[in-house]
């Protein structure tokens, strides 16, 4: 039987990478799927709902949406977010506030409107996107993207605190992986991975989205329904290599 049937889950930033991974994982799996994002993914069965993450009307409209399509609200896959690759002093204000209320507001904020709803549900679920530099950075540069993401691995910690037991609450943190967000960081002008990059994993290569969605999906399953407050590395080995 398929891991999600019956769930009604809402993912956020679902029209590509990562995100429109999970979608079309969790439509296989049985789950009805809303996505919440600017764009719309290219996913058969799933509706899309415009927002943008990091305005607390827009997300609680979209939210309440969402449920009404679904018939309610029993997950919830955050999986929205920017990355802005800059050093610490070419990082002006509007970089930072950008990239912090995209992936830890707007991360907060999507949390803060579906718990009610989450709440109504027999056994409910929240799988955060973190990544791997918030938990080990990789060195210098992306000084507010790593800030951001740390900040979403302490808050799922608080997170799972508080709204246990009746909403588990996760986290996956990637390593490098081939999405349009990181188009131009992992491979040469010749279209070659970048042997610095990979090297520092012990797998010795970058991720696939699908592989990320497969994490997800087992955080947000009943397999994993003695897990909570995890932070947990699909990484390549790279945060312990």
């Amino acid at each position: 039987m398929p891991r999600l049937t019956g769930r009604k889950i809402l993912i956020t930033g679902g029209a590509s990478g990562i995100g429109r991974a999970t979608c079309a994982l969790f439509v296989q799996e049985g789950a009805s799927v809303v996505v919440l994002d600017r764009n719309t993914p290219n996913v058969a069965d799933v509706r899309a709902i415009a927002a943008d993450v990091s305005d607390a009307g827009s997300v609680s409209r979209a939210m309440q949406d969402a449920a009404q399509a679904m018939g309610g609200l029993d997950g919830l896959v955050n999986a929205a977010g920017v990355f802005i690759n800059k050093d610490l002093m070419a990082t002006d204000a509007q970089t930072w506030n950008t990239t912090i209320a995209v992936n830890l507001t707007g991360t907060f904020l999507c949390v803060q409107a579906a718990v009610p709803l989450l709440r109504q549900a027999a056994q409910a679920t929240i799988v955060n996107l973190a990544s791997g530099v918030g938990l080990l950075p990789t060195g210098g540069g992306s000084t507010a993207y790593v800030a951001s993401k740390g900040g979403v691995i302490a808050m799922t910690r608080a997170l799972a605190a508080e709204l246990a037991p009746g909403i588990r609450v996760n986290a996956v943190c990637p390593g490098a992986v081939e999405t349009p967000m990181t188009d131009g960081t992992l491979r040469d002008a010749s279209g070659a991975i970048i042997p610095a990059i990979v090297n520092r994993y012990a797998l010795g290569r970058p991720g696939s989205p699908e592989e990320i969605a497969a994490a997800i999906l087992f955080l947000t399953s009943f397999e994993s329904s003695f897990v909570t407050g995890v932070n947990l590395a699909v990484d390549g080995g790279r945060t312990f290599h």
